[in-house]
């Protein structure tokens, strides 16, 4: 599959020396790039765009033709497993996920399966293949998968939520459904990244969307606990080099020192949490990864530069570090204002990096 060429990003994951602060963006490959949307409407809709590998192949490397990053992301959406156990997720114009069935009793529960990846997700296994090949070494892969928790939320509200009643309900007055539940997604995750990796993805993130809407005690329950699992199962060296795993819960920055113990090797952190804090509390356990928040990217290139150069400085000297937006990039962003980010990234952090 080639030789890698760039492997900033993963020897950043590991706390191992780097020359400049490696930089990548959730959601690289979106609804900004007018080539994307070009493509998304050939497609004919998203799930479409999901599963053709060549399509899903090209998305992945357009924002790499671009900007100079250091890793790509597999394109995808964190709501396949629950498709794949039979759930019929179609996408709503302006209203986001929604499935043709809910899951809201121990029966639903019941009648789930656990996914088998090679034969119910192929075409995300088809597509992590396909971009391997056309990386050819270029930069590394990233292979993801939603939390546990997160999945389980869309599953049992029916589609994207903003009180979370029905999770938050059954997961307080039958918990253990809702732990039946998290035990089923939590073998399917470890499945489906294992087969991920497998396929060629060099490392691998845990999106935990929702974990942040927990109180502490739920939170290391229903969220963080099934996370550990996770890692925990997770193949962590393939084709000679160690496959790093990065955890990140939104909204997650009180959990720090107990996400550094759940065993993966880096934390991404949301935009409120000021990145030297979070150094000073994992210490030498984990990489970071982060932070900048993505609304930053509608200001000024000038602007964008400072806030760059402040979250490299709160970080300080020393590798451990990836930077990224605290979330995904949003859609009506100038891609010009990305360019001037990754830029910045790379042009601001060696002197971060002088031994």
């Amino acid at each position: 599959m080639g030789e890698l060429k760039n492997d900033r990003f993963l020897r950043a994951l590991l706390r191992e020396p780097v020359d400049y602060t490696p930089v990548w963006m959730m959601r690289q490959a979106g609804r900004y790039l007018p080539e994307y949307r070009e493509l998304r409407s050939k497609a004919g809709d998203f799930l479409s765009l999901c599963k053709n590998k060549e399509f899903a192949c090209e998305v992945t490397i357009q924002p790499l033709e671009r900007f100079p990053l250091d890793a790509a992301i597999l394109f995808s959406d964190i709501l396949t497993i629950p498709d794949a156990m039979g759930l019929g997720l179609y996408f709503e114009t302006g209203e986001g996920p929604r499935f043709k069935k809910i899951v809201r009793t121990e029966a639903d529960v019941d009648a789930l399966p656990i996914v088998k990846t090679t034969s119910d997700l192929d075409y995300v296994l088809n597509a992590v293949t396909t971009i391997r090949s056309e990386l050819n070494g270029r930069v590394p892969l990233i292979g993801f998968s939603g939390s546990p928790w997160t999945l389980a939320t869309y599953m049992v509200e029916g589609g994207s939520s903003k009180d979370f009643r029905h999770v938050k309900a059954m997961m307080y007055d039958k918990p253990e459904v809702m732990h039946q539940l998290l035990e089923k997604l939590t073998l399917s995750v470890i499945d489906y990244l294992n087969e991920q990796i497998k396929a060629g993805a060099q490392a691998v993130q845990i999106f935990d969307t929702w974990g942040g809407n927990l109180s502490h005690a739920a939170y290391q329950t229903f969220s963080l606990q099934y996370m550990k699992k996770i890692v925990d199962g997770l193949i962590r060296e393939h084709d000679g080099r160690k496959v790093p795993v990065i955890m990140f819960t939104k909204g997650g920055g009180q959990w720090l020192p107990q996400m550094a113990d759940a065993g993966a090797d880096a934390l991404g952190l949301d935009w409120t949490t000021d990145i030297g804090v979070a150094r000073g509390l994992v210490g030498d356990k984990v990489a970071l990864q982060g932070n900048m928040d993505p609304s930053v990217l509608y200001a000024s290139p000038a602007r964008i530069r400072e806030e760059v150069e402040s979250i490299l400085s709160a970080y300080g000297s020393g590798s451990g570090h990836v930077f990224n937006l605290g979330h995904g990039i949003h859609q009506f962003v100038d891609p010009e204002h990305a360019k001037a980010f990754v830029e910045a990234v790379h042009e601001l952090s060696p002197k971060y990096h002088q031994s």
